[in-house]
């Protein structure tokens, strides 16, 4: 039980130090370089622990892929969240209908 407090209590830790600490420090990142990295880190931190699972999602890796594709292609040409959740599911459905 007290390693799983401990356990806890670092992730809490860990993960509230670095939002705490640039209004701590008040002092504006003047690199480019750093702000754009420190941008970006979420969106690659998301698709790392996303992409993953998205392969695993269905009993076929060919209908995950096929999902996969339709998402990232209505996505790419700006469609919004819900149409390409909704279209990238029926996609599946589709290809595991063909496939069972």
């Amino acid at each position: 039980m007290n390693r799983i407090l401990l356990a806890v209590l670092c992730m809490a830790f860990v993960s509230y130090l670095p939002r705490v600490l640039p209004m701590a420090l008040r002092k504006k990142i003047e690199s480019p370089f750093l702000r754009s990295f420190l941008y970006y880190v979420p969106f690659a931190a998301l698709g790392a622990l996303t992409f993953p699972h998205i392969l695993y999602s269905t009993g076929h890796l060919a209908s995950a892929v096929v999902g996969m594709v339709v998402a990232f292609t209505l996505a790419f040409r700006g469609k919004g969240l819900l149409t390409v959740a909704v279209a990238a599911a029926i996609a599946v459905y589709l290809c595991q209908l063909f496939l069972v």
